[in-house]
């Protein structure tokens, strides 16, 4: 278990419906799992003075991240539906931040992507973090392979210290092996993986 400092961020990676709830149109195998241990994570780091942050999908009902439309995706997470709104046992507190809500490729908290020009944009994370002293940022929600990995890969990129929760993830895993891939990526790029502590 990480010792949240008033230096440390928790970012909670996607906890919504649509990847949570078994319902959900892009549901991740155990993602309902790990929502108690997400809670306790955030109240621990709230109760330490640390800055918690929720990351949040919020796609337009087109656009070119979905299949549909020409991605990979199945429609998930379109602005102001069920499938976009936090999972209701999550315990919210703090700032969120919205992904993809132009239509663009979110996976990491920290960038977002132009799926066409494959463009760069940052949101507003990195301002919030830089506001606030932040020196170590610690990982988790959904999904492993996909936004937890981009989200970590990024705050290592920026010079911050990153701890992956390997309790609190779960991972899509198109292909078997993705989530344990998307770990060793982590791991090598600098990233500590914190397991079995609670």
């Amino acid at each position: 278990m990480p010792s949240y400092e008033p230096t440390s961020a928790l970012i909670v990676v996607d906890m919504q419906n649509d990847f949570v709830d078994p319902a959900g149109s892009l549901a991740v195998a155990g993602g309902a799992g790990i929502v108690d241990l997400v809670n306790e994570h955030a109240e621990r780091a709230r109760a330490a003075g640390a800055f918690v942050v929720s990351t949040q999908d919020w796609h337009p009902t087109r656009t070119p991240h979905f299949a549909q439309d020409g991605g990979i995706w199945p429609v998930h997470c379109v602005q102001g539906t069920w499938g976009a709104e936090f999972h209701p046992q999550l315990r919210v507190t703090g700032l969120i931040v919205r992904k993809g809500t132009n239509g663009e490729d979110g996976y990491s908290g920290f960038t977002m992507r132009d799926p066409i020009t494959r463009e760069t944009i940052p949101t507003e994370l990195e301002v919030m973090l830089r506001e606030r002293a932040i020196e170590e940022v610690v990982v988790c929600g959904l999904a492993t392979d996909y936004c937890v990995l981009a989200t970590g890969l990024d705050a290592l990129s920026l010079g911050y210290r990153t701890i992956v929760l390997g309790d609190a993830i779960r991972a899509v895993n198109l292909s078997p092996s993705d989530g344990a891939a998307a770990l060793a990526e982590l791991g090598a790029a600098g990233a500590i993986i914190e397991t079995g502590a609670r």
